[in-house]
């Protein structure tokens, strides 16, 4: 039977059913997306983000570290004293010749701003024949290899040329051998952002010439 209007509807008209779940009221507008569908875009952002920050974090403590060692290394001066630990310096017209001419070559190779030359020797009569120079360096180890290029052609080849320790005064340093008068010779060198220097030792062991060279550089070598 059909209600009239106004009229309070019968007891035994059917319950409504509610979803379980909570629901809204309006249409979404077309584009927007449920606000729980936005953390996991909210959480990627930050993660890219951070992960950019640290990467651009990380590059400019390179650049900085790279820049504060050529500024701690670009002035420096080299020098040749008259001893160094058991060596004395040659003062002959032969060592002094063969210094200049040491010296010379070198500069003709790399672009230095002063350059030294020096034969010393021990009690025992064993040279070292010691060359280098001081200017800025932008790629240390590119122009020591470089630099022992001018020993191949003077001397032979260069072998074996390998990184040994530098010491205290940091840089790169290297040794390797050649042949002098048919007998092996060691040669070492380091460099730095201002310096370059190469020492070649007849009659010693490798290990014995690598030693000897931070000594010599840590006698030689000054930065300002």
């Amino acid at each position: 039977m059909s209600e009239s209007p106004g009229q309070t509807p019968s007891s035994t008209a059917e319950p409504v059913e509610i979803a379980p779940e909570p629901f809204t009221l309006t249409e979404p507008v077309e584009g927007q997306k449920h606000p729980e569908e936005k953390a996991p875009r909210s959480r990627t952002k930050t993660i890219v983000l951070g992960s950019l920050l640290a990467v651009s974090l990380a590059g400019a403590g390179v650049i900085g570290y790279a820049g504060w060692r050529i500024a701690s290394q670009k002035d420096a001066t080299l020098t040749a004293p008259p001893q160094i630990g058991s060596l004395k310096l040659d003062t002959s017209n032969e060592g002094k010749t063969t210094a200049d001419y040491l010296q010379t070559a070198l500069s003709a190779e790399v672009d230095l701003d002063g350059a030294v030359g020096a034969v010393y020797a021990d009690s025992a009569g064993q040279n070292v024949l010691f060359f280098g120079g001081t200017t800025l360096i932008w790629t240390p180890e590119n122009d020591l290899d470089t630099a022992f290029e001018l020993v191949s052609d003077d001397q032979g080849a260069v072998t074996d040329l390998h990184d040994v320790s530098a010491g205290p005064l940091g840089g790169t340093m290297k040794c390797g051998t050649t042949k002098n008068d048919g007998a092996d010779m060691p040669v070492c060198g380091w460099a730095d952002h201002g310096s370059l220097a190469l020492a070649m030792f007849p009659g010693r062991a490798e290990n014995d010439s690598a030693k000897l060279l931070v000594e010599i550089r840590a006698a030689t070598q000054k930065r300002n």
